[in-house]
């Protein structure tokens, strides 16, 4: 039985932010458990809600040397959905009402904490990894010190390191010599081939380059990240890495995300009886939500973070031309100041084709990928995204820019072949995407058959947890041996 350990700073069902706890919610419940015992360690966060923080079992504790001081360390445990859960307790550092914090020094200290508490605690647990995955810059420490303090212990050695980057843009840098007094890292650490990196030191890095492995979560953004434009300044250690870097796209959980059995939304229907079971939604929604009922009207969807990063750029670019065509537009999410406000401006000026929904609801989100006709994605990058996945899974067919994960799921439409999954566009320009959109609006007004035919085809792909699991448990016989 091989032993496998996730360390994360969130995971499904117990804390959630973004992407990130998806995947370490979800995967672990998908690995073959005749061969492996996979478990996970997150912090104990304070903002955690009280149905999960009554499932914990305290454990046991102990006292760390991390900082110049004596820490208090806390371990409880749970189980959930057959998965071993433990949780690091320290209020000092998972305090306050949410998982984050502005502060990025702090974030460094409490995630510094978090990887040696996570490796300390492992002997007290009597549980040893023959791998331990780590995930995004919080985690970057932990191979760093499996190489450095751990390394003389003999319960460590040959415990072998995954870093998984779920976005590279996000890598946990502070000055040297700030970081160096935090870790207790000697000076060798901080050097331009292992935690330095353009003067400051980088956590991230020093997971890239004392992990055994490297992943990222998409075929393509692997490839991106090689280059300056996407490398996020780490374009040259992903290239010397290169031969230890695969990427494997992201799954959905399908019994979460399926409109047969959802109960956020307001008719179930499956690829069978969605022609004419998935339009009552529609009606439903734009009575929710004052726009004009019409059944024949192409509805588009974008649930999503109102950033840069997520390409609103380019829509507020053409948002009046959009609005000029038959088509209702049903947005949810919040954001940049500025792009709330221009959502909420054109909601304005055209109330009934327009509805800004500027708050985040999971139940909202279930409603618009089953009641869309489209979803839109037009980011400039996108490690791997969950959306299209399932706006797939819901019917709902995918408009999107070639980038990354977005790439790798969404096959484009070939009318002559009639092939393809949704629609898309390769290069970050305004009047592509809406050349790419009035496209989509072409076939499904004018080729309605068509158009259902890329519904069926997208309802059919598979994009489940266990089609990904089964790439990373190669990964991890390859590592392991």
């Amino acid at each position: 039985m091989k032993k496998i350990l996730f360390v994360a700073s969130e995971g499904v069902p117990f804390i959630k932010t973004g992407g990130l706890a998806d995947v370490v919610g979800s995967l672990p419940k998908c690995i073959d458990k005749e061969y492996y015992d996979i478990r996970v360690i997150l912090p104990k966060y304070t903002c955690m809600k009280q149905e999960y923080k009554d499932m914990l079992e305290y454990q046991q504790h102990f006292y760390m040397d991390f900082h110049w001081r004596n820490v208090y360390v806390g371990i409880l445990k749970a189980v959930y959905d057959g998965i071993t859960f433990y949780f690091i307790d320290n209020e000092g550092y998972f305090g306050g009402n949410r998982p984050y914090c502005d502060d990025a020094l702090y974030e460094i200290e409490k995630f510094a904490f978090f990887s040696k508490a996570a490796l300390s605690a492992l002997p007290l647990i009597d549980f040893r990894p023959d791998l331990i995955h780590c995930h995004d810059w919080q985690t970057g420490l932990i191979p760093v010190y499996l190489k450095e303090r751990f390394a003389g212990n003999e319960f460590f050695r040959g415990i072998k390191s995954v870093m998984t980057i779920h976005n590279l843009k996000f890598q946990g840098k502070w000055s040297v010599k700030e970081v160096r007094e935090i870790t207790g890292l000697s000076d060798y650490y901080f050097a331009p081939d292992k935690l330095e990196a353009y003067k400051d030191a980088n956590l991230l890095k020093g997971g890239l380059v004392f992990a055994d492995a490297i992943t990222t979560v998409s075929d393509t953004y692997a490839q991106e990240i090689k280059t300056p434009f996407y490398g996020e300044g780490l374009d040259g250690l992903m290239n010397a890495r290169a031969h230890d870097l695969r990427g494997i796209v992201n799954g959905i959980d399908y019994d979460v995300f399926d409109p047969a059995t959802d109960t956020y939304i307001f008719q179930n229907y499956n690829a069978r009886d969605f022609r004419k079971e998935k339009i009552k939604n529609k009606l439903k929604l734009q009575e929710e939500l004052g726009l004009e009922k019409d059944a024949g009207t192409m509805m588009i969807g974008i649930v999503s973070r109102l950033t840069d990063q997520k390409g609103f750029d380019l829509i507020a670019y053409v948002m009046d031309e959009l609005c000029g065509d038959k088509i209702q537009l049903v947005v949810l999410g919040t954001g940049d100041e500025r792009y709330e406000n221009m959502f909420r401006h054109f909601d304005w000026k055209y109330g009934n084709k327009v509805s800004a929904n500027i708050y985040y609801s999971e139940a909202m989100s279930h409603k618009i990928y089953a009641a869309c006709d489209a979803f839109l994605m037009p980011s400039l990058f996108e490690p791997c995204g969950l959306s299209q996945l399932m706006s797939l899974r819901y019917g709902t067919v995918p408009i999107v820019r070639e980038t990354g994960g977005l790439k790798d799921t969404v096959m484009p439409y070939n009318e002559y072949e009639n092939t393809g999954t949704g629609f898309s566009f390769r290069n970050y320009n305004a009047h592509e995407m809406l050349q790419t959109i009035r496209y989509a609006e072409h076939i499904y007004y004018d080729k309605k058959r068509e158009w259902n035919k890329i519904i069926d085809r997208g309802m059919a792909a598979d994009f489940s947890w266990f089609a990904s699991a089964a790439k990373y448990q190669e990964m991890y016989d390859w590592l392991i041996g």
